[in-house]
């Protein structure tokens, strides 16, 4: 059995955004309210997380996290690793170091903002890491193996990851139709859908809609939305009955 917590479902700015007063950005409903889009996976024995956003160290807080086993990276767009230095209480507890997946593109990100984790003879108290690098081909955490999925976010490579019945893909305006096929079949999908209006990068929410219906999941959330997206209350139910909206403390399981 898999447990998917939500730890955050907004884009890079987190809704509200810094300044606006539109009615979503000053919305009394806690659905939204919305950290940078990252995800947290438990099985019985492991647990991961998908992306450390500048949120991180409050997303892990917040839901009370006392342990992971690894990070796995999507892209090397800041909203989706500028946390990664608060991976080190983790590295304190566990006095060992943080099992980090990504491709070769997000490690140079990383290896670039966060070079003095990665310095020889550096200073106690710096974030410990193993890096392991990721591609198209399926790798395993314990008892969890991953698939990657590859879409594009315009001209940048993005991973998304299917376990078991379970895929997660974010940051993404195309997917192949080979990529297609490793979705298909999962009982879960969570996808983005950044808001109504067109954008160059992402997808709206009915091209979201209509790649999840395409798609034939059973039960879809959708994330990574922006303040343009509407009220929570408003929106969700207007879609189609097997999608919902995430919201930043959604917890579901997947048997």
């Amino acid at each position: 059995m898999l447990h998917i917590t939500i730890l955050g479902s907004g884009t890079s700015t987190g809704v509200p955004l810094i300044g606006c007063n539109c009615a979503v950005c000053t919305s009394k409903d806690p659905r939204d309210s919305r950290l940078r889009t990252s995800i947290k996976i438990e099985s019985e024995t492991t647990s991961i997380v998908i992306d450390t956003t500048p949120d991180f160290r409050y997303q892990m807080l917040r839901t009370k996290t006392t342990h992971l086993d690894a990070v796995v990276f999507t892209h090397p767009h800041r909203d989706h690793y500028a946390g990664l230095d608060d991976i080190r209480p983790f590295n304190f507890h566990s006095n060992k170091s943080m099992q980090i997946y990504a491709n070769e593109i997000t490690q140079v990100a990383i290896k670039r903002d966060f070079y003095y984790a990665f310095e020889k003879n550096k200073d106690a108290g710096l974030p410990e890491l193993l890096m392991h690098t990721i591609d198209k081909d399926p790798f395993v955490i314990r008892d969890l193996t991953l698939i990657p999925i590859q879409v594009m976010h315009r001209d940048l490579p993005v991973l998304g990851f299917r376990i078991g019945d379970f895929s997660y893909v974010t940051d993404l305006n195309y997917i192949s139709a080979a990529e297609k096929e490793k979705i298909k079949g999962s009982k879960v999908l969570i996808l983005s859908a950044l808001r109504p209006q067109p954008h160059p990068t992402h997808l709206t929410l009915n091209e979201a809609i209509d790649l999840a219906t395409e798609l034939d999941v059973p039960q879809v959330y959708f994330t990574h939305f922006s303040h343009q997206i509407g009220l929570h209350s408003v929106v969700e139910p207007q879609l189609p009955p097997f999608i919902k909206m995430a919201y930043d403390g959604l917890g579901f399981s997947i048997p």
